[in-house]
């Protein structure tokens, strides 16, 4: 069996993002508005975080995808040269092949301007040399931007799907049937009435007596 999956520190604000959005649904917020003290959406929050980890080990599926895809991300961008493709070997030996032909043509323009040789080669030579130098510059540059770009927006978008693909798990399978089954919102549910707390003599609305509710009378 496989291990529950505990809620990361890193993924705490998203779980939170989430569970402010299931306490706005309507059944949650008709539990929240009943409660004249304004006490039911602290404590359906206070519950639901400190139950973190229980709700995160009912979308675990979803959870260990997300996460198996954000360190696959993370562990390629460390390496981003190493998916054997045709475009890295070629934004490496484009630039590798140009400053090569560039190094050996500025040599050799050289030696010969040095040697007093007749006859403009010597500076054809070493024009031709600073020509694939800036060749090997600019391609080097573009290409490492290509593929920085390419390789980053593509896992980019593989873990921003699983994110999404998780939140959404968490909050129909985790957080909403969590929040259901708490007795304030399970009590909204039924229609029952909240009575006033302990510390007030406010009297108990007739339903609530009818239903045997709790109050402060």
């Amino acid at each position: 069996m496989a291990d529950r999956p505990r809620l990361h520190p890193e993924d705490r604000a998203d779980f939170e993002a989430v569970l402010d959005l299931a306490l706005s649904t309507a059944d949650i917020h008709r539990a929240v508005r009943a409660d004249p003290t304004g006490r039911t959406a602290a404590q359906l929050r206070a519950h639901a975080l400190a139950h973190a980890d229980d709700i995160a080990a009912a979308v675990g599926e979803p959870y260990r995808a997300y996460r198996a895809a954000r360190t696959a991300a993370r562990q390629d961008a460390r390496r981003p040269l190493a998916n054997g493709t045709l475009l890295p070997a070629l934004a490496v030996l484009t630039p590798l092949v140009a400053a090569t032909s560039a190094g050996a043509l500025l040599l050799l323009g050289s030696l010969l301007q040095v040697a007093d040789a007749p006859g403009p080669l010597p500076g054809s030579l070493v024009a031709a040399g600073w020509t694939l130098a800036l060749v090997a510059a600019v391609t080097g540059l573009v290409g490492l931007a290509a593929l920085l770009r390419s390789a980053l927006g593509g896992r980019a978008d593989r873990v921003e799907h699983a994110r999404l693909a998780w939140r959404q798990a968490l909050l129909d399978r985790g957080i909403l049937p969590h929040l259901l089954r708490h007795p304030a919102v399970a009590h909204a549910e039924a229609g029952v009435t909240p009575c006033s707390p302990p510390d007030t003599l406010a009297p108990c609305p007739a339903r609530a007596r009818k239903d045997r509710t709790p109050c402060s009378d």
